[in-house]
């Protein structure tokens, strides 16, 4: 989750600070990825997104990342966990808890609903206050 939290301070200005990198079941990085929408101007520019785009593409698993962790500092959308559940995820770490948009328990549980073909182990709350500081400072900028 360090690493995650370090990743995230380097998100562009004006984007919500989350950092996501994806290992593979080595303990490599297949993937990283920033918040970028508002950088890029687009709207499916999750760091969850990005780093799932990075990590495919070293065509090491195909499409699917069944043995691989997702470790990001805030609980994954709506978006993010459908990405997620469709890239075959095995385990998503988060650090601190969405409780407007989180998908993975808050709000919506995405990833372990009953219709949801695969399954996905989940541990939230990993240096949540760590996690939750880089929210809070972005936010107290912004007013």
């Amino acid at each position: 989750m360090r690493e995650a939290i370090a990743l995230a301070r380097t998100t562009p200005d004006g984007d919500v600070p989350v950092g996501a990198i994806i290992y593979g079941p080595d303990g490599a990085v297949l993937g990283r990825g920033v918040n970028r929408r508002e950088a890029d101007r687009d709207p499916l520019a999750h760091a969850e997104v990005l780093a799932i785009r990075e990590a495919l593409s070293h065509d090491l698993y195909g499409w699917r990342l069944t043995d691989c962790t997702l470790v990001v500092t805030l609980e994954p959308c709506t978006m993010c966990a459908g990405a997620l559940v469709g890239a075959r995820i095995g385990r998503i770490v988060f650090g601190a808890y969405e409780p407007k948009t989180g998908a993975v328990g808050s709000v919506f549980d995405v990833v372990r609903d009953p219709h949801v073909l695969h399954r996905i182990e989940v541990q939230g709350g990993v240096l949540e206050e760590e996690c939750q500081e880089l929210l809070r400072g972005f936010f107290e900028g912004l007013r």
